[in-house]
């Protein structure tokens, strides 16, 4: 029994080379994160002009934290949506006892802020999921579509409620927010179907169905022709800082450049759309200094010119405007996905 007790258990032996070869054991155990691959791997539809490698193909969330050519497009449009709800949160704490949050003439506000989160998020998630299938990458755009038309109303909300000057009032005000809800519509429904009916390289036509903000900003415009004229106030500086980097922003959406001029030098980073989602985080932030210090400074104001059955109306018409373009998607996607099965079949 001693003898049994004492004896040393056998136990299996690993070799010095075994041991050496460890690691690459445990590493091809795991799942591999794929490289990127150039374009001739992945199909027409996910080939972007002067662009030759980088594209990514699986892993599309865990992608966020891999390099490839739509990186910064996910980052820039994340982090400026967490700037966003950070700001706003810093706003709202500050002035939690000086402004009535629970009043009307905050819903705009809200609103707001919630299409701004909402088209950043969209497209940081279009970014990221296009590329899983064809009828992916349609859906990813459709959607982004969306978002894009969502803030355009949005914008026109706080243009209309905190913005806009006593003259452009006066000739605008009746129908500045029906002409900006339909033509946000619009937007949605002609890049919609855009989509669909065209194909890469996208011709300028398809670009500019894209640019439906003029309407949208046109009470800005007026406050800063105005502004220059009198002196500037703040506000009226966060609008100009606004308007120069959504023009910079259309500039770059709708010309492939610097990449036209070096193909296969701006594959991961230096691309037109980067720089287009750069301008245009910009441009949403420097907005939404301009309308906290409008909303700030114009409480007064609001109330003397709006009734609360008008602010009603108008919110009401942001969840119509999303129901609208989010029908008009749905038809798209169903077009979208006969012809694919076609298609294959």
């Amino acid at each position: 029994m001693t003898t049994a007790i004492l004896e040393p258990r056998s136990t299996p032996a690993v070799s010095g080379q075994q041991a050496r070869h460890l690691p690459k054991i445990l590493e091809n155990g795991l799942p591999k994160m794929p490289c990127t691959v150039p374009e001739t791997d992945v199909s027409q539809l996910f080939r972007e002009p002067y662009i030759h490698t980088g594209h990514k193909w699986r892993y599309y969330f865990c992608s966020l934290f891999r390099k490839h050519n739509e990186v910064v497009n996910v980052w820039t449009h994340l982090l400026a949506a967490l700037a966003v709800l950070l700001r706003f949160w810093a706003f709202a704490e500050a002035e939690a006892k000086a402004l009535p949050w629970t009043s009307v003439n905050t819903l705009p506000l809200l609103l707001y802020v919630l299409s701004s989160v909402t088209y950043l998020s969209v497209s940081v998630l279009a970014h990221l999921l296009h590329s899983r299938s064809e009828l992916s990458h349609y859906t990813s755009y459709l959607g982004d579509c969306i978002g894009v038309s969502t803030y355009q109303y949005g914008s026109a909300l706080v243009h209309f409620f905190y913005t806009w000057e006593q003259a452009w009032c006066e000739h605008s005000w009746l129908f500045f927010l029906p002409a900006a809800a339909f033509f946000g519509w619009l937007s949605c429904a002609g890049c919609c179907y855009a989509k669909y009916g065209y194909q890469k390289p996208y011709p300028l036509t398809k670009k500019t169905c894209q640019v439906a903000f003029l309407v949208d900003i046109s009470p800005v415009v007026h406050r800063v022709a105005l502004c220059h004229l009198a002196g500037c106030q703040e506000a009226a500086w966060y609008h100009t800082f606004q308007i120069f980097f959504f023009l910079g922003s259309a500039h770059f959406l709708s010309c492939p450049v610097p990449e036209k001029y070096f193909p296969g030098c701006c594959d991961i980073v230096g691309q037109g759309h980067q720089v287009f989602h750069v301008f245009l985080s910009i441009c949403t932030l420097s907005q939404l200094e301009a309308v906290l210090l409008g909303y700030k400074g114009r409480q007064e104001i609001f109330l003397q010119r709006h009734s609360p059955l008008s602010v009603y109306m108008a919110c009401l018409s942001f969840f119509l405007l999303i129901t609208c373009g989010a029908t008009t998607a749905a038809l798209v996607r169903r077009k979208v996905k006969a012809r694919l099965m076609k298609k294959e079949s």
